[in-house]
């Protein structure tokens, strides 16, 4: 498997390192233009939000299946229909990790359940290292939206820690919280070759696809 690694901060130096197969990086030393994506299987990505948003063209042009963990950009408007209608996949994830699987269907369930709790406030309170530069984090936002209900964010930027998520729901009697904590960045980089190892492999349909349903779907089959 040919990657085109776009991006070799903390994140994308681990897919480097772990990476099996042959990965070109791409980035302000080794620009990526169509010709040069042309030569890879797949595209993986995480660079920073506007960074990623501004390649999307050529990155479409390329029709080369799409892996990414860019956040902090808003995705262009019907792009799910863009996707289908060009006959491409695309994965994309706020987070890499297997055990956000895990986070996203305990959310849901505590959401079946919600009605046991009166008078309950819920709130998420997620810690970053400081060259984080979106807040809140994609992570904490995927946590909401899969609360589907009201929830506070609050956002801290601090040392180097690689991402703590807390979900806390409180009432007049007891406190539950979900806690996700990564130790270390290795978890993302597998996660995201996976899923390019995944996407490369399978006949997926055309669309945009959240890692973690990718995940989801492939533990039911």
């Amino acid at each position: 498997m040919k990657i085109a690694l776009l991006g070799k901060g903390k994140t994308g130096s681990k897919v480097l390192e772990l990476a099996s197969g042959e990965v070109e990086v791409f980035d302000s030393k080794n620009l990526p233009t169509y010709e040069k994506l042309m030569r890879h299987d797949v595209i993986v990505s995480f660079l920073p939000g506007e960074a990623f948003h501004a390649l999307i063209p050529v990155l479409l042009e390329t029709k080369k299946p799409v892996v990414t963990g860019s956040t902090g950009f808003s995705w262009p408007s019907q792009f799910d229909k863009t996707l289908q209608e060009k006959k491409l996949s695309w994965i994309h994830a706020t987070n890499f990790s297997l055990g956000v699987v895990v986070l996203k269907q305990l959310i849901e369930r505590l959401h079946q359940v919600d009605h046991l709790f009166k008078d309950k406030t819920l709130s998420i309170h997620e810690v970053h290292h400081t060259k984080k530069l979106d807040a809140p984090s994609g992570t904490a936002l995927s946590m909401k939206e899969w609360l589907d209900e009201p929830c506070d964010i609050t956002s801290e930027r601090t040392g180097d820690v690689v991402g703590l998520h807390t979900l806390t729901l409180e009432t007049n009697g007891e406190i539950l919280r979900l806690v996700h904590e990564a130790k270390n960045r290795t978890l993302f980089a597998e996660g995201a070759l996976w899923a390019a190892n995944y996407i490369t492999k399978n006949k997926m349909e055309p669309g945009l696809f959240a890692f973690q349903k990718v995940v989801e779907n492939h533990l039911s089959l």
